[in-house]
């Protein structure tokens, strides 16, 4: 490796443990490579060789197999406790995803959020990301709405939609590390149209060459009678004026609800189109990138000269 991507390697490592430090979470070699900045086959020599130049220098800390910018056992031993969880609780996921593939108009589900990182801490919830078709994103969203209050009696635990596009919408309109991140970690369990997510949301090469997608094998899920009858009734203009409906009854809840939020951060966290219907009121996304860099300032005052001597920028 030359001098070059030896330094773009280094820097790519500790943005992405900088980033992972926003959620305590430390990262594993695999999950080093997969995140790599430089396109390339990376060894597991070289960047066992870069890491340890990091380490020698107090930039990184290392432990079984680990790396993080600081605190690495007592991180390595929370990330274990709720990879435990994770593990123990995946085929759960898969089966709800399964089933939420059955409602009339889902053409694909795909395991967002913590479990598709491999971690399920004690708070944390079955996250899905939904692609319907074109013009029913807000039908398809009822529907499991409805199911989620009747039958779970609104627990989001392990039912937690709240995030749908359409296929004729499937690139991500927010282009940064944090969308990067949950594209390349999504977990694709059903659905053909995955392919042309992946093909249209391209630009988390520019992030992640090495490691844009996942290579999860998705599954092909047949529709139910009901669910097939139910497509046929809300089909044409009787569907299209049902899907507006529903979506305008959706959004004033939610305007009337978010009365507090200026537009922009309405538009970010609730964001509401035809083609989409996003419900993150907890503006995580904006509190993740905002920690993020806030991290990064802190490290670059901590770290000025080791930084320098290995020509690293954040």
């Amino acid at each position: 490796m030359n001098s070059k991507s030896n330094h773009t390697l280094k820097s790519g490592i500790l943005r992405q443990l900088l980033y992972s430090e926003v959620f305590q979470h430390p990262l594993t070699a695999e999950e080093l490579i997969k995140f790599s900045s430089v396109k390339a086959s990376l060894s597991y020599e070289e960047l066992h060789a870069a890491l340890a130049e990091l380490s020698d220098d107090g930039l990184i800390e290392l432990h079984n197999n680990h790396a993080a910018t600081s605190d690495i056992e007592s991180k390595v031993l929370r990330r274990k406790v709720a990879g435990d969880r994770a593990t123990q609780l995946f085929d759960k996921s898969i089966q709800v995803a399964t089933f939420i593939q059955k409602f009339p108009f889902v053409e694909g589900v795909g395991i967002s959020g913590s479990l598709s990182k491999g971690v399920l801490h004690d708070d944390g919830d079955f996250d899905y990301f939904i692609i319907t078709k074109p013009g029913r994103v807000w039908i398809a969203r009822t529907l499991l709405i409805l199911y989620k209050k009747v039958f779970l009696l609104n627990s989001r635990k392990y039912f937690c939609v709240n995030y749908f596009i359409d296929s004729d919408h499937l690139e991500i309109e927010e282009k940064n590390r944090f969308t990067a991140v949950e594209i390349a970690t999504l977990i694709p369990v059903c659905g053909e149209v995955f392919d042309s997510f992946y093909q249209q949301n391209d630009w988390v090469e520019g992030f992640f060459p090495n490691g844009a997608k996942s290579d999860f094998k998705t599954k092909k899920i047949g529709k139910t009678i009901v669910s097939k009858s139910l497509q046929s009734i809300y089909a044409g203009k009787f569907g299209d004026w049902s899907d507006r409906k529903a979506m305008r009854i959706t959004l004033k809840r939610w305007k009337r609800k978010f009365s507090d939020f200026n537009s922009d951060k309405f538009d970010l966290t609730m964001k509401t189109r035809r083609y989409v219907s996003k419900h993150h009121p907890n503006d995580f996304q904006n509190k993740v990138l905002n920690k993020y860099a806030d991290l990064k300032n802190d490290f670059r005052k901590k770290h000025e000269n080791a930084l320098k001597k290995h020509t690293i920028e954040l």
